[in-house]
């Protein structure tokens, strides 16, 4: 086990949510994903184009729940409803018992096989990223059939650069982020070893593809720096 920062360890290849990462997950994500607090404000904003007060609105990979509970707490006199689902156990734990909005909701269970009511929105806030490629298509399908009309889904992902020559320099200007965030060059060489075959991202062509096979025609990017990138799709 080494150090990828934040008091929070991990081995080569074995990136975990579970045990004790999710003790100091919000502050280590919030440092390591660029504009993270201000894409979690974008999306509470758009949400009022969407949610209405007989709304379900499910986030997807909760993890310690920080954004759907932002979401409650922004809508809490609407009654839209909420819902966020992990299959980390230690992550919902977590989530229940720090948030406890009267109209929050926190599910244990695989977002591939959890049986969705139809939504107005759906929110996956850097999590196709963390589901095998194979399985990815499969998910935003789910999404889009769970969606009704004029719903959307927001989708936040890492995303690869369309051709080398850029990976170089996205590589490059993230690593220089990540420093200037505080965390060390051995801490940042053991985050990147931990998530090999863990983290696989597309690019954002690939992530579009993705979305128009499922059937969304109308997608538009929301929030874009270096290698990260926010997209919105309204079915």
């Amino acid at each position: 086990m080494t150090n990828v920062g934040d008091s929070i360890n991990a081995t080569n290849a074995a990136w975990s949510f579970g045990g004790n990462t999710v003790l100091n997950f919000e502050d280590h994500v919030s440092k390591s994903v660029p504009f993270y607090q201000e894409g979690q404000d974008l999306i509470c904003q758009i949400s009022d184009f969407f949610l209405k007060s007989d709304s379900i609105c499910y986030e997807l990979g909760t993890s310690a729940g920080t954004l759907v509970n932002k979401l409650a707490t922004y809508h809490k006199d609407k009654g839209t409803q909420f819902i966020g689902i992990d299959h980390v156990e230690d992550m919902i734990d977590y989530a229940k018992t720090h948030y406890q909005t009267q109209n929050l909701h926190f599910v244990l269970d695989d977002v591939l096989t959890h049986d969705y009511q139809h939504s107005d929105l759906f929110l996956a806030y850097y999590l196709l990223q963390f589901i095998h490629p194979s399985q990815r298509q499969d998910l935003v399908q789910i999404i889009y059939n769970q969606l009704r009309w004029g719903g959307a889904f927001i989708c936040f992902e890492k995303v690869r650069a369309p051709d080398p020559r850029f990976q170089d320099l996205a590589t490059s200007l993230y690593t220089d982020y990540k420093l200037k965030q505080g965390y060390s060059p051995d801490e940042i060489i053991s985050k990147s070893r931990s998530l090999k075959g863990v983290l696989e991202p597309f690019s954002s062509q690939g992530n579009i593809d993705l979305f128009k096979r499922a059937g969304f025609v109308d997608i538009m990017t929301i929030e874009k720096y270096i290698c990260f990138e926010g997209f919105l799709c309204i079915k």
